[in-house]
């Protein structure tokens, strides 16, 4: 007889699951000048641009950025544009993550949990 937990396993195998990841809207303001080193910064960030406009002597860009890829986003962005850049971040929707990011998450999390076993 099986047990639960070998079905439940088996159910979890065949169900060929996916993580998701957290995908912000983000809004940057920076100089005209420094817009293709932004954007350029956001494609290295896995972003999708959605919109770049100009207003006045600024660009303003719109994009869809995993927020894993985000943290010290401020830091850069004030780098790249000598501290002239600045944007917003809000939540967008989740997304699946990547293929080689999930196998990369899988085999960490199977090495802790067989450590810690």
């Amino acid at each position: 007889m099986l047990c639960v937990r070998s079905l439940c396993r088996q159910a979890y195998k065949d169900a060929q699951p996916y993580i998701l990841e957290p995908v912000m809207h983000v809004e940057i303001t920076v100089p005209a000048e420094f817009q293709g080193t932004a954007m350029g910064d956001l494609n290295r960030r896995k972003g999708m641009i959605l919109d770049a406009s100009t207003n006045g002597d600024d660009a303003v860009i719109s994009a869809q950025v995993p927020l894993n890829s985000m943290f010290g986003y401020s830091t850069v962005l004030r780098s790249n544009t000598q501290g002239k850049g600045e944007f917003s971040m809000e939540y967008s929707h989740h997304a699946q993550v990547t293929r080689d990011l999930q196998d990369q998450l899988t085999s960490n999390y199977s090495a802790t949990s067989k450590a810690s076993a």
